[in-house]
């Protein structure tokens, strides 16, 4: 058994992007949200992830801007660190240890050196309460900070930042718990506490959920469990206090936010709509509907011209107006029930999505390449409606066919089920319906899986189900399918199948007994039987092990049988959640449960003989795995990494993190060339933008060649332009003296010193013989060498240079291009 060595586990992405409030920056340009340990930077024009800020080692719980400076952002952790970042470079600047649990972090213009926390104060073993302190950050120079001074202002608070905000710049501020709202003012250093009734007489719950202040107003705005909006007022005073209704959401109010200016109230909930209240007519409303998931958080740019809502579905949506301008999708989390996939052509990542959809994600860049509709049936958001789900998917060897099944259970009624055929079509990119089976079977299907045979001429789908049979379909071009086979084995109901990678063989399992079929003759084979618990999971073995068949039991057994000789090779005891191969080697992956190690095995011939092995990969259990392959192998790959070379191993933990297996040398490959210089394609084509090295290889045509073919090709990038680029702003010098070395550069000088003590009649009698000379060159263009003379009769006679162009000839070449050849070199 080899150790895993320098093999380590990353995550690679499907952290959510919507579990806490994002933040727009005060130009509107970028957008930054807490994703997993880490602080993703969005472009808010281009959708894509400018920066990803590593650093912190636990959950990141929240980020907001310096308020001192607009460049910079605070981002909080459960490790117990405060980081300050320059989000614009993607820089790390300091780190502040504060030695609790983050949970949360705000900041105010009316405090300068202080952020406001929420820590866990453990009042007892069965209980956990939370408290807003205030951390005082100290002034150093070092890069990691102790700051130990702490002060408590408000205890029992909420854990989640929508609850707390600070009011008026910051003269208060302002946290809402279960049914009390409590508000502090720091200059009378003084607490104001407001309770409301558990149950109104209408039945309504009055739960608190959300809160936001007025920027210029006392006023606070509360939203509650039963979807009600309070503007409080007058609450400066215990008793004198008032508060108006608003009604619109019928659910409770997840989010609210206030415009910069204070004109308008956004509020968002489960409906998916955006609402905008007039603040001093309430009775005004606007709509932003059919965002399509619901709304958790709401944030506005400091400048107004944004605003953006985080949805449950792993997305946020920057809207423009009351037009939405911009979406990030993120991995869509929530109940898996079909496996992990990889679609053949685009090698994205395929799984549930939205509701009744298969998401299509890039593994690569981590970001979501399209959603496709399956059910293709408008979802209800009602509590305890049951609607159709996709819950099994497959594809074919070339991508060309996607097969999926879509079930429905209703309480009174017979299950619904559906197979639905999908087509790749060249013109959209995209898959197509093909065919719709209704009730492929009488029960839900159990298991489903094409023949992966390359030589195969005919595509063939298997599907096994409840109700003790299974089926295979033959799929043509056109719109048609046709059941090939129906087979069963002694009323058995079969739970898995597949096919061996020449597609001679089919494995089919019912119960204890494995059954191996040909799929052309549908003979059965053989029967591999391995009593008394049933068959969880089959694989088959690739390559020089193709004579093998893996096989998983209930009673927590690894079999291999040999199908030359129909008998058990070996078997070992594990208790396996997940057993799947890689397509493109030996290797097979097995993720064991109870003590949660992976074990990747190589077949041999007599017994398992591990080459890889990992423990305590993730917390919690593996039940959804792939193999990718990759685009280029590794570069020197140790040994005990060879397994890596032609696929990467890619699995989803219980928290829904995608992570995957790497080793050291591609981590730091991945982390230097996310720190490159990102330049956006949008960017003008100007002589500064070619420095930079950003050609496009497809304008190298014939009109270009023929007018570089005399002269240099341009330099593909300058270190020193690239330095100066990177070098954070605020240590760079001014730009009056950067513009000033800018502009001399660009001026021409005279080279040679004596040139310029000439007299001005030699000039003029130098320009005299230049143009007496004009017509001697014109003369000697014309008539050509000797030698020459057969060369050039089968060539195309150039047209003469005029006296102008020849004017500007010699003026071109008297010019001194050392300032050019400094700026190659560097």
């Amino acid at each position: 058994m080899v150790e895993h060595g320098d093999i380590r586990v990353v995550r690679r992405g499907g952290s959510k992007i919507n579990f806490r409030q994002p933040v727009i920056t005060n130009d509107s340009r970028l957008l930054l949200c807490a994703s997993g340990h880490s602080v993703k930077v969005f472009s808010t024009s281009t959708e894509e992830c400018v920066h990803e800020l590593r650093g912190h080692t636990d959950l990141v719980t929240g980020v907001v801007v310096k308020p001192s400076n607009h460049l910079q952002a605070y981002s909080c952790s459960l490790d117990g660190t405060i980081r300050l970042w320059d989000f614009t470079d993607g820089i790390l600047i300091k780190t502040y240890d504060i030695g609790y649990s983050i949970y949360s972090i705000h900041t105010s213009a009316f405090h300068k050196g202080v952020v406001f926390t929420v820590t866990s104060t453990i009042s007892d073993k069965k209980s956990e309460s939370f408290q807003l302190v205030a951390v005082h950050l100290p002034q150093s120079g070092d890069q990691l900070v102790k700051a130990p001074e702490l002060s408590a202002v408000i205890s029992d608070v909420s854990s989640n930042p929508g609850a707390i905000v600070f009011g008026r710049g910051g003269e208060y501020i302002a946290s809402a718990n279960g049914l009390h709202l409590e508000v502090f003012f720091f200059k009378k250093q003084k607490t104001y506490r407001f309770f409301l009734k558990k149950d109104t007489k209408t039945g309504g719950k009055n739960t608190f959920m959300c809160v936001a202040a007025h920027p210029k107003d006392d006023c606070i705005a509360t939203g509650h469990e039963d979807g009600k909006i309070r503007l409080w007022r007058n609450f400066n005073h215990q008793k004198e206090y008032t508060y108006s209704t608003l009604h619109w959401h019928s659910n409770a109010v997840s989010s609210m936010c206030f415009t910069p200016e204070g004109t308008n109230l956004l509020s968002g909930g489960v409906e998916s709509v955006l609402v905008q209240w007039r603040y001093n007519d309430v009775s005004q409303r606007d709509f932003l509907p059919r965002l399509g998931a619901a709304i958790t958080h709401i944030a506005v740019s400091p400048d107004g011209a944004l605003s953006c809502t985080s949805h449950s579905d792993n997305k946020i949506t920057i809207i423009q107006g009351i037009k939405v301008s911009a979406v990030l999708q993120g991995l869509v989390t929530g109940d898996v029930e079909t496996d992990l996939m990889v679609d053949p052509r685009s090698k994205a990542l395929v799984l549930n999505g939205k509701p009744g959809h298969l998401q299509f994600y890039s593994l690569k860049r981590d970001k979501l390449l399209y959603n496709l509709d399956i059910v293709q049936q408008e979802y209800i958001h009602e509590l305890g409606l049951q609607q159709f789900k996709v819950v099994k998917v497959a594809f074919d060897a070339s991508g060309n066919w996607m097969a999926t099944v879509e079930e429905r259970k209703q309480k009174d009624a017979e299950q619904e089920l559906n197979l639905k055929l999908w087509a790749f079509d060249e013109q959209t990119q995209s898959f197509v319906l093909n065919t719709t089976v209704a009730d492929p079977h009488e029960s839900r299907i159990t298991a489903m899986c094409f023949c992966q045979a390359a030589a195969s001429q005919t595509t063939m789908l298997i599907s096994a189900s409840e109700d003790g049979h299974f089926k295979a379909w033959q799929l043509h071009d056109g719109p048609s399918c046709l059941c090939d086979f129906v087979g069963a084995y002694r009323g058995l109901v079969p739970h898995c199948c597949c096919f061996s990678a020449d597609g001679s063989l089919l494995a089919v399992s019912f119960q204890e007994v494995v059954t191996v079929w040909s799929p052309a003759s549908w003979e059965l084979l053989a029967t591999l039987s391995q009593p008394p618990k049933a068959i969880r999971n089959l694989c088959f073995g690739r390559l020089s092990c193709s004579k093998y068949l893996l096989g998983t039991t209930d009673d927590h057994l690894l079999c291999c049988w040999n199908l030359l000789t129909c008998s058990l090779e070996w078997s070992t005891s594990m208790d396996i959640s997940l057993l799947l191969g890689d397509p493109l080697t030996e290797n097979i992956a097995a993720f064991c449960c109870h003590i949660m190690p992976v074990y990747l095995i190589s077949i041999g011939p007599s017994e398992p003989r591990p080459v890889f092995s990992l423990k305590a990969v993730c917390s919690g259990k593996v039940t959804h795995a792939v193999f990718a392959p990759r685009e280029e192998m590794l570069e020197s790959c140790e040994e005990s990494s060879q397994w890596l070379n032609h696929s990467q191993l890619y699995f989803l933990t219980q928290c829904m993190d995608l992570m995957t297996f790497t080793t050291k040398a591609e981590e730091e490959k991945l982390m230097a060339s996310s720190k490159q210089l990102l330049i956006d394609d949008s960017v003008a084509m100007t002589p500064f933008y070619l420095l930079l090295g950003k050609h496009r290889k497809g304008e190298s045509g014939a009109a270009a060649s023929g007018e570089s073919a005399g002269r240099p090709p341009l330099p593909q990038g300058s270190g020193a332009v690239k330095e100066l680029l990177r070098t954070p702003a605020h240590v760079l010098p001014s730009t009056s003296f950067l513009c000033s070395m800018f502009v001399k550069s660009l001026l021409v000088s005279v080279g040679d010193a004596s040139e310029e003590s000439k007299p001005a009649e030699e000039e003029m009698e130098s320009e005299k013989e230049e143009e007496d000379s004009e017509g001697d060159m014109e003369s000697s263009a014309s008539r050509p060498e000797r030698g020459s003379l057969a060369r050039r009769s089968a060539e195309p006679a150039a047209p003469p240079l005029t006296k102008a162009q020849l004017r500007e000839l010699r003026r071109v070449k008297k010019l001194d291009h050392s300032w050019l050849t400094g700026l190659l070199r560097s």
